[in-house]
Parts: C-alpha cells; sequence; structure tokens
C-alpha cells in the first residue's frame, strides 16, 4: 500500500523492541492498532458524508435544471400564443342500424297551441 517492503517493516520492528523494550511492546502495538482503526473509521465516516453531500447536490441540481426548464417553456407559451397547443384528432362515428331494420326519420308531433306542421328532420 505504501511501498513498504518486508525486510523495512521487519526493521522497524527491530527498532521498537530496542526502543521500548519486550515488556511494552505489546502494549504500544495494541494502542497503535487502536488509534489506526479510530482513524480508518473517522476517514471513512468523512468519506461517506461528503459522498452523501455530492449525492444531495447533484438532487438539488436536476431539481433547479427541471425548474428552469418549466420557466422557459412557460415563457415560451406566453411570448408565442399564435401556435395552438397540439389536440388530439376528434374522430366521429357513424352508427348504422342492426341488420333486418332501416332507418326512418322521426316525426315530432306539433306542441300544444300550435298550428304549425311538424317539420320533417334534417338530413345531415
Amino acid at each position: 500500500m505504501f511501498g513498504i517492503s518486508f525486510s523495512e517493516l521487519l526493521l522497524v520492528g527491530l527498532v521498537a523492541l530496542l526502543v521500548l523494550g519486550p515488556e511494552r511492546l505489546p502494549g504500544a502495538a495494541r494502542t497503535a492498532g487502536l488509534w489506526i482503526g479510530r482513524l480508518k473509521r473517522s476517514f471513512n465516516s468523512i468519506k461517506m458524508e461528503v459522498e452523501r453531500e455530492i449525492g444531495a447536490d447533484d438532487i438539488r441540481r436536476q431539481l433547479h435544471n427541471e425548474h428552469i426548464l418549466q420557466m422557459e417553456e412557460e415563457a415560451r407559451r406566453i411570448l408565442n400564443p399564435q401556435t395552438p397547443p397540439a389536440q388530439p384528432p376528434v374522430t366521429t362515428a357513424t352508427v348504422q342500424p342492426p341488420a333486418g331494420l332501416e332507418a326512418r326519420p322521426v316525426e315530432t308531433p306539433a306542441a300544444p297551441g300550435t298550428s304549425e306542421p311538424p317539420q320533417p328532420p334534417r338530413a345531415p
């Protein structure tokens, strides 16, 4: 990881044994291991927090961009009112009478009190 070979580690261990002595070396190694573990955990927590903030910034940026796009579309609609929005085509259906029946015009009776003859229905 750091480019330290086994012989260099062995040399550091031998110097630590000579400086600290055989009685204090296990306690010093344990303390060094605890500190290294704490450093790793703190670096990992900082790394996760930074990644979480970066993710939150990306989400904020995306929401801001979507808001800007909506504002642009609204401005275009306001500035260009000549172009009507696209509407789906209107379809008309023709109704055929069932087989064996023919279509006949329906006569409507005149309203009571009027002397006008009923009007025949108009053809479409």
